[in-house]
């Protein structure tokens, strides 16, 4: 068999554009934030993790223009060697003090972070346990991690996973695991399907009666939940319970990169080990300086984050008093409405672009039968203009297509 045979044989998205339904890669040519123009209409944009709605704010645009002027459009090496300038540290210490940790590294990608931290952190006869939920990112670097003990029933050496959000169940399986070895606990804080919040106080009791370290992953929480903001460790009063917040800044700080918190020692360490950090270049000038400039609105105004809940929450109510089923709780920024049904979530999403609102299709096997969905988010810059036509037309489709009565 040629290493390309699965390639020519893959024909189900060329059927489903056949169809008329293909719901991905559709070009922006115009982004005011919640709404943009595509294919030469204005859309509202109900799929965005612009949370705070930064990426047409002035202050952020300047700034990614000014850093471009200073510095150019690179930084042409990794941070351990020629890709360091000043405002890496500058958003690593202002972030670090936001957030209520001793420090704050800065990676290229948020999909990169978790590798810059599991592969690194858990090595010979240590353990992953992850949530079964947690983001593709996360999952790639437990297949990266070098835990060389093994677990019974599974495969994957030092990863051991546990059902969605069951603490009985994470109980049960770290307790199985020996006392004595190093172990992270690893957890969405928002989980990017669903927006369901983790249950922190419990993992943090857990962690502490088993002798393991809590990774939490805000990239779906910082700007969201949390005082200001400032994420799920936050929410819940347990900053200084949880050992490491990864995040992102392609969400709420409308910009592109990743970042890790933690203890200073910790901090250290990946950063003289890590790989993915050793060998990478450097965040650009542009999305470093856009990214604190989000921070210095961020925390200038509170009030975005509670705008965006008023947001969300408007949309999510409105949903469920016409009767469809939504999941999602109320402080996140992630409305999600489940179809149950492929082909009527693809039809679904085609016949909202048709009406003017851009949502995202959630369909296997990305979630399980039964949960197809359309995932809609919301940013503090929808008006209730643009609310009030979200649920209009979610109510015009969900009745023509028998979701709702």
């Amino acid at each position: 068999m040629d290493l390309f045979d699965k390639c020519t044989s893959y024909t189900l998205a060329d059927e489903v554009k056949a169809a008329g339904l293909y719901p991905y890669f559709k070009p922006i040519e115009a982004n005011e934030g919640p709404v943009v123009t595509m294919q030469g209409r204005q859309i509202i944009m109900a799929g965005s993790n612009n949370y705070l709605g930064l990426t047409a704010h002035p202050k952020v645009k300047q700034a990614a223009i000014d850093a471009v002027k200073k510095y150019g459009t690179g930084c042409s090496g990794s941070r351990y060697l020629t890709g360091t300038i000043d405002l890496h540290i500058k958003l690593e210490e202002q972030l670090a003090k936001f957030l209520g940790y001793e420090a704050v590294l800065l990676i290229s990608t948020g999909y990169q972070t978790a590798q810059a931290i599991i592969p690194t952190l858990v090595q010979k006869n240590e353990f992953v346990v992850s949530d079964k939920d947690n983001h593709a990112c996360i999952q790639m670097a437990n297949l990266m991690a070098q835990g060389a003990a093994s677990y019974i029933g599974n495969d994957n050496q030092g990863v051991v996973r546990y059902k969605h959000g069951d603490m009985k169940h994470l109980e049960n399986v770290i307790s199985k695991l020996p006392l004595e070895s190093g172990k992270l606990i690893v957890t969405d804080g928002v989980f990017s399907t669903s927006g369901s919040v983790v249950d922190l106080p419990e993992i943090v009791r857990i962690a502490r009666k088993y002798n393991a370290r809590i990774m939490v992953d805000d990239a779906h929480a910082t700007g969201v939940i949390g005082k200001g903001g400032r994420g799920t460790a936050s929410k819940f009063g347990l900053t200084h319970e949880t050992d490491i917040t990864m995040g992102t800044f392609s969400k709420s700080f409308a910009s592109l990169g990743g970042f890790i918190a933690s203890k200073r020692s910790v901090i250290n360490y990946i950063k003289h080990h890590s790989p993915a950090l050793i060998f990478s270049a450097s965040p650009t000038p542009a999305s470093v300086a856009s990214a604190l400039a989000a921070l210095e609105i961020m925390e200038a105004h509170p009030e975005l984050t509670e705008k965006l809940h008023y947001n969300a929450n408007k949309v999510r109510e409105g949903l469920r008093a016409l009767g469809f089923r939504v999941v999602g709780e109320p402080e996140t920024g992630i409305v999600s409405v489940v179809i149950g049904d492929t082909d009527k979530t693809l039809i679904f999403t085609k016949e909202l672009f048709d009406a003017g609102v851009f949502v995202n299709a959630f369909v296997r096997p990305g979630v399980p039968p039964g949960m197809e969905m359309l995932r809609t988010s919301y940013m503090a810059s929808h008006e209730d203009e643009h609310l009030n036509k979200i649920i209009d037309i979610f109510s015009q489709v969900g009745k023509k297509l028998g979701v709702i009565s």
